[in-house]
């Protein structure tokens, strides 16, 4: 009768289990609700005799753990050693979010996620319900100093790695942003054209130019394409986040640069260049630089003429331009020639002043005599200037009337204030030759007019070569008695009869006015019978005395007297 009465009693029980209690099975997910939290832990009833325990931990955010909410949960077993079943929350949001996540993976696909909190080495994100690691590298294109600012805001990221032993989920905010970057830069870049003007941020500023941000695309304007004005650096004309309009240069479909030019947005200033500076116009300008052939001087910006050093001076034989002219000093200059093509322009400084040679022959004649101060002494002569810039040279020859001159120094000081005669004047090589000799008598024609052929005079020997003897005679002047006309025994030469300062009676054979010598005789001089018939008349006092030479007389040329 027992047996009878169990059998239906078991089947009706075993109906009933499987009827009102679901099946549940290690390894599902499974609905289950909160009955209360106690402490950090969180009570679920998932329908079994016991209810599971799941840590605050597992809920991404802690204020969602409240009874009477359903979650799902992961059932990891059945029943643990005191009998209750093992859940979590985590692995279940997990599982279910995986194939999403698994999808946006592979697909590359942005998802929103939600900034909790800064951890190290970055942010913690919830993604699709799920926490996820976002780095630091990750965040921005740019470096992030402060994470603390992103907590809290909904955020778009791509995830970019998934490690299920782990279940850790890596997110990325910056490919986001370098791909929207770039695809906004191919469409700008489609959208400009060669010759467009465009409205651009200085992003950075290098040695040879500047990038410069077109809105979401970055141009290279290099440094000659900035201004015409030469500039040495960027610097000198551009700053960091300076709004600046360019001219798209160049747009390469390859490599996807372009390049942009600032100076292209003004007319080019060699444009007119002969209509606003015409050859003869008067210009003014600041040195810039010097070469060793002369200065560069700025007219305008971008426009430079060159003054040569031949161009300098009317007066002055310029060698180094810095001697006259300094970087930075402001000069008027006549232009002198234009070379359009090559860009060049031709200066002269001193056209800018009356040329003091124009004037010359009226302000100096020939046998005046002026005053000047002795500046440079060379070899060959001396200079003195008589005026500011106009120097005139006195040649060794026209130093002394009496000394054969080697170096002007023999008789002439730097900085010596002297007389001179003006012999010459050639205006067209710029040239004045002075004698310093000529402010005084010609010693030789003094002694030409006050001695003549015929008369005895005492002299003193003053050298004594192979040929003969040298005699000084009055007013500096030396004599020479050749050896044909000197009173010596044959076969003796003059030195073995004359010495240095011996007083000899010597008679005038013949002044040579050419020449400029005086030859004497020891010896009678024989008288022809025309010069004995014809005697000279007795010369009076008056006559004897030196006669006055002028200048003129010995520019018209030597003459017998």
């Amino acid at each position: 009768m027992n047996d009878v009465l169990t059998d239906p009693s078991r089947r009706e029980l075993e109906k009933y289990v499987e009827e009102n209690l679901p099946k549940l099975k290690e390894g599902d997910i499974i609905k289950g609700t909160i009955v209360s939290r106690v402490g950090n832990n969180v009570l679920v009833d998932i329908g079994c005799k016991s209810e599971g325990v799941i840590t605050l931990d597992e809920f991404t955010n802690p204020e969602e753990a409240q009874p009477g909410k359903e979650i799902n949960v992961y059932l990891e077993a059945l029943e643990d050693r005191e009998g209750q079943p093992v859940i979590s929350k985590e692995k279940a949001d997990f599982m279910l979010s995986w194939d999403a996540i698994k999808e946006k993976l592979e697909k590359g696909d942005k998802c929103k996620a939600t900034v909790r909190k800064k951890v190290k080495g970055g942010l913690q994100v919830e993604v699709m319900g799920l926490e996820a690691f976002l780095p630091g590298s990750q965040i921005d294109v740019r470096p992030v100093t402060n994470f603390d600012d992103f907590v809290g805001k909904e955020i778009d990221v791509k995830i970019i790695k998934v490690n299920w032993a782990k279940r850790n989920i890596v997110v990325s905010r910056r490919q986001l942003l370098e791909e929207a970057r770039s695809q906004k830069e191919v469409e700008l870049f489609n959208k400009l054209n060669v010759g467009d003007i465009v409205e651009g941020t200085v992003k950075n500023i290098v040695e040879y130019g500047a990038f410069i941000d077109l809105g979401g695309i970055d141009a290279l304007l290099h440094i000659s394409d900035i201004s015409w004005k030469k500039i040495y650096h960027p610097k000198e004309v551009l700053n960091v986040g300076e709004k600046v309009k360019v001219m798209v240069f160049t747009k390469n479909e390859e490599t996807k640069r372009i390049t942009v030019g600032m100076k292209q947005m003004k007319p080019h200033p060699w444009e007119n260049i002969e209509e606003k500076y015409p050859v003869g116009s008067r210009v003014k300008g600041k040195i810039t630089s010097f070469t060793d052939y002369g200065a560069f001087m700025e007219i305008e910006p971008g426009i430079f003429g060159l003054i040569h050093v031949s161009e300098m001076s009317w007066t002055k034989n310029v060698v180094k331009p810095e001697k006259i002219l300094k970087i930075g000093e402001q000069v008027e200059a006549i232009v002198l020639s234009i070379d359009k093509e090559n860009h060049k322009i031709s200066l002269g400084l001193k056209q800018a002043q009356p040329d003091p040679w124009s004037l010359i022959g009226e302000k100096y004649k020939i046998g005046e005599k002026i005053k000047g101060e002795v500046k440079a002494l060379r070899q060959f002569g001396a200079f003195v200037e008589i005026e500011e810039g106009i120097e005139g040279l006195v040649r060794n020859a026209d130093l002394s009337w009496t000394k054969r001159i080697k170096h002007p120094r023999e008789i002439l000081k730097k900085g010596q204030k002297i007389e001179a005669i003006v012999l010459n004047i050639d205006k067209e090589a710029r040239r004045i030759t002075l004698g310093y000799k000529h402010t005084k008598e010609d010693p030789f024609y003094t002694f030409a007019k006050a001695h003549e052929a015929g008369e005895v005079l005492k002299v003193s020997v003053i050298d004594i070569p192979a040929t003969g003897v040298v005699v000084q005679l009055p007013y500096e002047l030396e004599g020479f008695i050749p050896l044909s006309f000197l009173n010596i025994p044959k076969k003796k030469k003059p030195k073995d009869v004359y010495r240095i300062g011996q007083e000899i009676s010597a008679t005038i054979k013949r002044i040579d006015t050419k020449t400029r010598k005086v030859i004497l005789t020891e010896k009678p001089i024989v008288k022809k019978k025309k010069d004995i018939k014809r005697k000279p008349a007795k010369r009076t006092e008056h006559e004897m005395s030196p006669k006055k030479f002028t200048l003129k007389d010995h520019l018209k040329g030597d003459k017998k007297l």
